[in-house]
């Protein structure tokens, strides 16, 4: 008895259905290749707090995302004007705005939909934005992005 393995399988199902002339459906398009996803006239997304040039006493910052005009969905969730929030921690320059978001340090993915976050940020001074991303990471089309704020961490 022969035992056939799955990818063996998928292999002989597509060998099968190309021979009998049947269409199959494209694979998904690498990120890379992905349009951008429209944003909604006048969406705007903002850091509800903390406030700009605020003071923070101790190490853990709260963040709280505000979001007007869109609404917030996981990431790989495929529903119409939505996107989850990315925060960008101590950055100067702006990501590619045609490619998915870096996940790093210094810019945090909420692909599960949060809309707040408290993080450890050593003593000093900090900058904090936020931007949209769609469900594949990349920014909308216009990019829906708020003010860089800074905060002071004692």
């Amino acid at each position: 008895m022969h035992h056939i393995s799955g990818r063996h399988t998928l292999l002989l199902l597509s060998l099968l259905t190309m021979g009998l002339g049947c269409q199959q459906e494209e694979a998904p398009a690498p990120a890379a290749e992905l349009s951008r996803t429209s944003s909604v006239e006048g969406a705007s997304v903002y850091i509800i707090s903390p406030a700009d040039s605020a003071q923070v006493s101790s190490g853990a910052v709260t963040v709280k995302f505000g979001l007007k005009g869109m609404g917030v969905a996981p990431a790989a969730v495929d529903f119409p004007e939505t996107g989850h929030h990315h925060l960008l921690v101590d950055v100067a320059e702006l990501p590619s705005m045609d490619l998915p978001i870096p996940a790093d340090a210094n810019h945090i993915h909420f692909g599960k939909g949060q809309t707040e976050t408290t993080f450890q940020l050593e003593p000093g001074t900090h900058t904090l934005q936020l931007l949209l991303g769609d469900r594949f990471h990349i920014p909308h089309d216009p990019p829906v992005m708020s003010e860089k704020i800074t905060i002071m961490v004692e």
